[in-house]
């Protein structure tokens, strides 16, 4: 399986990010250095790819959030229980890994 973390220029949430969707794969048993980064940098990439905000968490091509919104250059929100925050919390991105990893 090919895992991304989709990201736009200068975003602060690239590093938590990469490092959470690390550790909810190794977590997984998923691997955790197969992550590849790539960053949306036009609004016209961001339409092609399905972008939804960075940062964004990808499985073989799947954004593992699905968003209603348009796609864009912009930042994320996710949502937890009790706030919108900048990251999924570590339960959301494993649950949303198995998720991806039991249909495949």
């Amino acid at each position: 399986m090919d895992y991304e973390l989709r990201t736009i220029p200068g975003c602060p949430n690239r590093g938590p990010a990469l490092e959470l969707f690390r550790q909810a794969l190794a977590a997984e048993g998923k691997g955790a250095g197969r992550v590849t980064v790539r960053e949306v940098t036009s609004e016209d990439e961001a339409e092609a790819l399905s972008f939804h905000g960075s940062p964004s968490f990808i499985a073989n091509g799947r954004d593992l959030f699905p968003a209603d919104s348009a796609p864009a250059l912009s930042c994320r929100v996710y949502r937890l229980e009790d706030r919108m925050a900048g990251l999924p919390s570590a339960e959301l991105l494993r649950t949303a890994v198995r998720g991806v990893s039991s249909d495949a």
